[in-house]
């Protein structure tokens, strides 16, 4: 789960400050404030992360086929002044405790460690890393980092020859000769080290792993079809736009989860439809239809044939129940296309996946419902308000700004921002 995340110079963001992620972590304000570029930069390091092995680049701006498409360092850097630095730091818990051991002779500590001891056992990890542009469309790492719980694993700097030079912890020495320079923004490649699994490579896995269970929805859409084409497959997620969620269903019953009962349950309570049935199209060998009964002994139909507003919750719920437990989901404008009693009953649906699936959700939202539903939750004690982080967006002379709600344990926002709710008379 992540846990801490800071932005700086990033589009609209000259700097976000230490924001603290939450359980469930929601962002809230006008258009345009800023609130998808915080987790634009979680995308874009996933997509790095992601990119076949033979890439050699530092990071992934990505382009019109990637999960976020920004382009370049000069499209993304604040007022794009390329003489400006970004910085991107984050904090998060290991899904299991990183052990990391010298590879060395007896007794040899581990480069960057701030004891002597050959081995490390921790649940927690810092990243931090500084990116500077070298030219047209050329960035290079200007240095990076991890840390946890007082240790100083590594930290990588480029000096003033635009050499790499991995350091360690202040009064500490380094044994051994390194030749190392960056694997993209967040690994070190150790030309004088062939053996396999040394302490770096532990950190960067860790990282890896952190980037594999991050999944994000849009808050687009791909329209609903008339039939679904399904070989087999388990995909990963419900895909960018949904598109995948059909998928997710007929992969969910090939692995024996019980996603199908728990999406059924869901569309019941928030009263959208009575029963639903995956069906092989008797035309198609693999193709299949979702069919809809909206209520009790009515006629079925299709997925296409009626709003989206069913579509686009059935996305949202596929997701939330097919994704694995320890996962972090990102979910922008779940509410669109949602009546707004449904949009309320959504906050519902978002804590029992906290609660119950060990899921960490990170929402930019416009619903003043989900977030009232929200605030009951907190007061009835379904929810802690330590398990969640609520921010107000904002701009202000072309410079994103951003506020942390005070929630109080009866769920009274005790800051909230004028003008936050629609609640002006209307004559």
């Amino acid at each position: 789960m992540i846990t801490e995340l800071s932005v700086q110079n990033f589009k609209s963001w000259e700097n976000t400050g230490q924001l603290e992620i939450a359980p469930l972590t929601g962002f809230f304000g006008a258009n345009s404030a800023g609130k998808s570029s915080i987790f634009q930069t979680l995308l874009m390091l996933k997509q790095t992360v992601e990119r076949p092995s033979d890439w050699s680049g530092t990071i992934d701006f990505g382009d019109e086929g990637s999960v976020v498409d920004l382009r370049s360092f000069e499209e993304v850097i604040h007022r794009h002044n390329v003489d400006l630095s970004l910085d991107l730091s984050l904090s998060w818990r290991l899904s299991e405790k990183l052990v990391i051991e010298s590879r060395g002779a007896p007794g040899r500590a581990l480069p960057g460690l701030t004891q002597s001891s050959n081995r490390v056992e921790t649940d927690t990890l810092s990243f931090s890393t500084t990116l500077v542009a070298t030219g047209t469309d050329s960035v290079a790492v200007d240095g990076f980092g991890y840390m946890s719980d007082g240790y100083e694993f590594f930290g990588i700097v480029r000096d003033s020859d635009s050499q790499y030079k991995l350091i360690a912890p202040p009064n500490q020495r380094l044994q051994g000769a390194f030749s190392s320079f960056p694997f993209r923004c967040y690994g070190i490649r150790d030309g004088s080290a062939k053996i396999p699994d040394t302490p770096f490579l532990s950190l960067e896995r860790a990282f890896k792993d952190l980037s594999s269970r991050i999944h994000h929805l849009g808050s687009l859409r791909e329209p609903p079809r008339r039939y679904y084409a399904y070989s087999g497959e388990h995909p990963k997620g419900v895909g960018q736009y949904g598109e995948q969620a059909i998928a997710a269903l007929l992969s969910g019953r090939l692995q024996l989860l019980a996603i199908d009962e728990q999406i059924l349950n869901w569309l019941q309570r928030l009263e959208l439809i009575d029963s639903y049935r995956l069906q092989t199209d008797p035309d198609g060998e693999r193709d299949y239809e979702f069919r809809i009964q909206q209520y009790k002994d009515g006629p079925e139909v299709r997925l296409i044939d009626i709003g989206l507003g069913v579509y686009q919750i059935l996305s949202t719920l596929a997701l939330c129940y097919y994704v694995p437990e320890g996962s972090i989901l990102i979910l922008e404008q779940p509410e669109a296309h949602l009546h707004p009693k449904v949009q309320a009953d959504l906050a519902d649906v978002l804590i029992d996946v906290v609660k119950n699936r060990d899921i960490q959700i990170i929402l930019e939202t416009h619903s003043e419902y989900l977030l009232r539903r929200l605030q009951q939750r907190i007061a009835e004690e379904k929810i802690p308000p330590t398990d969640t982080a609520l921010y107000f967006c904002k701009i202000s002379d072309g410079k994103s700004e951003i506020d942390r709600l005070n929630m109080d344990a009866a769920g009274n926002i005790t800051n909230l921002p004028q003008d936050f709710f629609s609640n002006k008379r209307i004559i």
